[in-house]
């Protein structure tokens, strides 16, 4: 059985200067790109929030749970991985949310159509760490799918960024209650 790295929307978008930034997102880049470099990992696969046209939930006035202000727009700068994330060695790219919300990488599918589980299980990933962008929302929810398909799942802390303490020590809460290994 091998480990993996899923990396969760490192994009433009949801760092300093995009649509949705959040602090500390380009040095969360920098970080897992030496990671990704290391060695550590049996695989490497990415996650991207890619909108086509998503519904509800873009919005002119959003609440920030639901709807959101508009964001990785497919084809865009702001859906691009960040400069600071080298994805060479990134084996796969899983696409979510073209034509609704998508917070798990596991809602997402590669060009082809396969699901992050069924990548996973065919590349005999038994252990995960997740990493990426935002501890609160994709993060999270990437982390409890994964936990949920049964891989065995870390949440790297120090190799992610979240929006705001009160919303990451909740998601903190719930992952440890559902699991997840914190580190």
């Amino acid at each position: 059985m091998a480990n993996a790295l899923i990396v969760v929307d490192v994009q433009n978008d949801f760092c300093e200067g995009g649509s949705l930034a959040v602090a500390g997102g380009a040095a969360v880049a920098a970080a897992v790109t030496r990671l990704i470099g290391s060695g550590e990992y049996g695989h490497v696969v990415a996650t991207r929030d890619y909108h086509v046209d998503p519904g509800a939930h873009f919005s002119d006035d959003p609440d920030f749970v639901d709807s959101w202000p508009p964001h990785c727009r497919a084809g865009t700068p702001g859906a691009s991985f960040h400069p600071e994330l080298d994805v060479s060695g990134v084996e796969a790219v899983f696409s979510k949310g073209a034509y609704e919300a998508a917070y798990s990488g596991f809602e997402g599918t590669t060009a082809d159509g396969t699901t992050l589980a069924a990548w996973l299980r065919a590349h005999d990933v038994s252990d995960v760490d997740v990493v990426g962008i935002a501890t609160d929302h994709c993060v999270r929810a990437t982390a409890l799918d994964a936990a949920r398909e049964g891989f065995a799942t870390t949440v790297r802390l120090d190799l992610t960024a979240g929006v705001s303490a009160a919303t990451v020590d909740k998601a903190l809460q719930e992952l440890t209650a559902s699991g997840v290994r914190l580190g």
